[in-house]
């Protein structure tokens, strides 16, 4: 009887002791109320941007054009500046892709982050030590991406939507020809390389070569990189083959924009993959 009781007493001896006052006002000591500590500084800060702008309004005069005109469309035609990243955009991708997929996954991207976010550090509190990943990739598609193609497109793109210098002037009949080309097509110095040589297959008017790579960059590599790092990664162990999925399908989505504007700045390629339904 005897050996029962000590026995269901061990695990009692093993709960972690409720914390004692000290320790409370100790974890207390180094944090902060919202108000008015927080929402002061905020109100502060919104002051002086209002003044800001309403200074700068008054001061510099908006570019404003003549009436439009149905009869004479300008040259370029740009969007306001919120939507010239889409208009950007459009440059390497199709109009379903560039204006209804790409914007639709990163709502859909910002929807699904308290699902598979398994990171609890950085709550109520900024770190970029415990949280590089979020933190980074946050801002590798907010600045690099999404403000770089605006600026892009308000600074850098003239008459026919070329690619002109900020100190260029706007030359209305420069003309680019039209040498770009799709993948499949591609010849590297006549050699037929990297895929010209094959002939460009196809199944049902589909094209097996971007087919090919597009199951290899958004199927194989994922499921190869999990297969290898799960057993040493507990972050993978933590995710799940589920979330991962999930996670690592909108990051390579998200990469496939600076891959394809590289692709076709560099090399003036066109299209990865045709289909005809559709074109990536």
């Amino acid at each position: 009887m005897a050996e029962v009781r000590a026995t269901a007493a061990a695990p009692a001896a093993k709960t972690k002791p409720a914390p004692t006052s000290a320790v409370k006002k100790a974890q207390l000591e180094d944090r902060v109320h919202v108000w008015p500590f927080l929402v002061r500084n905020e109100f502060i800060c919104t002051l002086i941007v209002m003044v800001l702008f309403t200074v700068w309004s008054i001061v510099i005069n908006a570019p404003l054009e003549e009436p439009a005109n149905p009869a004479n469309t300008p040259n370029p035609s740009k969007a306001p500046w919120y939507f010239l990243g889409l208009q950007e955009m459009l440059v390497y991708f199709d109009p379903w892709m560039a204006g209804v997929v790409l914007p639709s996954l990163v709502i859909v991207g910002l929807m699904v982050i308290p699902y598979v976010d398994i990171n609890p550090k950085g709550s109520g509190y900024y770190t970029f030590r415990e949280r590089p990943f979020a933190i980074t990739t946050f801002l590798f598609g907010f600045l690099i991406l999404w403000v770089t193609l605006i600026l892009l497109g308000v600074f850098f793109r003239g008459p026919g939507w070329n690619l002109f210098w900020p100190w260029d002037r706007w030359d209305p009949h420069k003309v680019v020809a039209l040498t770009n080309v799709d993948l499949a097509s591609l010849d590297i110095g006549g050699t037929g390389l990297p895929f010209k040589w094959l002939g460009n297959p196809k199944i049902f008017g589909v094209e097996l070569i971007g087919l090919t790579l597009s199951v290899l960059y958004l199927g194989v590599l994922p499921v190869v990189y999990y297969l290898w790092k799960k057993p040493t990664s507990p972050t993978l162990q933590t995710l799940g083959p589920v979330r991962y999925a999930i996670v690592v399908q909108l990051f390579l989505i998200m990469m496939s924009l600076p891959l394809k504007m590289f692709l076709r700045i560099a090399f003036n390629i066109k299209y990865v993959w045709i289909t005809p339904w559709f074109n990536i």
